[in-house]
């Protein structure tokens, strides 16, 4: 393990609509690393209506909520 590096998985969920180019524009300046689904019927299946949504460590996170962690890192 690398001093300083934290391991998290990070998914990020979205339909390529204006708001999800901005947070996975946010995503890459922070050089988070990440999954990115597109696939309607995952998101349908875990219950969201609307995107972009961020999955942090199992944790759901809207646009909002998106960009505060990003700020904070």
């Amino acid at each position: 393990m690398y001093k300083g590096v934290v391991i998290i998985k990070v998914t990020f969920y979205s339909n390529d609509c204006p708001r999800c180019n901005i947070l996975q524009q946010k995503l890459d300046e922070k050089g988070v690393m990440y999954e990115k689904v597109s696939d309607v019927e995952i998101m349908k299946q875990k219950g969201f209506m609307s995107v972009p949504m961020l999955e942090v460590d199992e944790k759901i996170m809207t646009y909002v909520e998106a960009i505060n962690w990003i700020k904070e890192m």
